[in-house]
Parts: C-alpha cells; sequence; structure tokens
C-alpha cells in the first residue's frame, strides 16, 4: 500500500506542476530528481512480495521450488532490476541500462499474474482457504487481462510499424496495470496473513 501512495504522490506532484499529464511512464520518475521515491516505492513492492512468499512457504501453502513460487520471485526480481537499471534517458539516447529495464519490466509484469494464478490454483476448492485462493486467481486474472493493451500495441508495432509506445497513451495504461498488480499482491499478502495466524494449522500436506 506504501508503494501506492508514494508514486500517487509523484503522480499528484506530476499534475499539480507540468502539462503533460501521466501520458509518461512511472519508471521516468527514476531520472529526475524524485528517484528516491520512485526506488523506495519499488523496492518496498519488491520486498514486501518476497516476505509474503516467505509465510506462504513456511506455512505450507506453496514451495519454494514451485511454479507458483518461482514467479513471484521473478516478480520481486525483475522490480529489483527496474531499479538498479533505469530506463532509457531519451534525451540522451537508448543505453544498456534502459535495454535491461525494458526486460525487467516485462518479466515483472508476466509474472505476477502467473504467480498468482498458479498459486492459488491447488487451494480453489479447499474449505478453509478457497475463498483467498479464489481472490488472488481473479486478481490474477485481471492483471494478465490488464497487459493485453500494451501486447496488443506490440503486435501493432510488429505488424504496422508504429512505436508501440505511441499506440495507446501508455503511462495511463502502465499505470492501470501497476494497481491491478499492486492489488493482487496485497491480495496474496491477506492470505499470508490469515496463514500466518497462531490458530492455523494445515491439515493437508503442501501442494
Amino acid at each position: 500500500m506504501l508503494t501506492v501512495v508514494l508514486v500517487g504522490s509523484l503522480d499528484l506532484h506530476r499534475l499539480a506542476t507540468t502539462a503533460v499529464g501521466l501520458r509518461r511512464t512511472i519508471s521516468e520518475y527514476a531520472l529526475g530528481p524524485h528517484r528516491w521515491v520512485f526506488d523506495t516505492a519499488v523496492v518496498l513492492l519488491a520486498a514486501g512480495s518476497l516476505a509474503i512468499l516467505g509465510v506462504l512457504v513456511r506455512r505450507g501453502i506453496t514451495r519454494w521450488v514451485s511454479p507458483g513460487s518461482v514467479a513471484l520471485a521473478a516478480w520481486s526480481l525483475g522490480l529489483a532490476l527496474v531499479v538498479v537499471f533505469p530506463k532509457h534517458d531519451w534525451s540522451v539516447g537508448p543505453s544498456v541500462s534502459g535495454g535491461i529495464h525494458r526486460v525487467a519490466s516485462l518479466v515483472a509484469f508476466l509474472s505476477l499474474p502467473l504467480a498468482a494464478v498458479l498459486l492459488a490454483r491447488p487451494w480453489l476448492r479447499d474449505a478453509a482457504w478457497g475463498a483467498h485462493a479464489r481472490r488472488t486467481f481473479r486478481l490474477g486474472v485481471l492483471s494478465a487481462l490488464s497487459f493485453t493493451p500494451i501486447l496488443y500495441a506490440i503486435l501493432v508495432d510488429v505488424l504496422v510499424g508504429t512505436p508501440w509506445w505511441r499506440v495507446l497513451p501508455l503511462g495511463y495504461v502502465e499505470r492501470l496495470l501497476v494497481l491491478v498488480e499492486v492489488v493482487a499482491v496485497l491480495v496474496i499478502g491477506w492470505w499470508a496473513i490469515a496463514v500466518a495466524q497462531p490458530a492455523y494449522r494445515l491439515s493437508n500436506t503442501s501442494r
């Protein structure tokens, strides 16, 4: 939630002080004086996601080597690389850092929906955790759907040649995607909080 507050404060500042609105991507904040706010928000999200995964593993909801765990770890790794390698500064030109940033963003955005679906699937009909699993599953599907406009833009770029970032208002689409994925993390976190309660006893083996 703190991630949303921090990025939201940057967006409000941009809306109040510039005429560009929110058409530019969130990661562009890393190229300006407010980089520390952006970096803090992303690092908190990555660390929080790993902490959630740790709880789910310890309480038997998943295993470290399961596909869902690997996907959630990939989401966190992608976020970390986004911080370490800023996007292209187009006032200077393309860079290796910007290339890594783009791949890391893609890995993160795709891994989170996959993680949510894979973590939830074994528990969808479980008497104790079915409700949490179904919420997680739905947010995973919604996250995947939120990414489809970007996939469409990339397809247009390949087939027509129009640069994909010009096909749609990328900044707004990215913010919608990030919001949905952060909510998905919160829902998984809610599940982790529930299984961490002292009264919890897992009656089944890890799935």
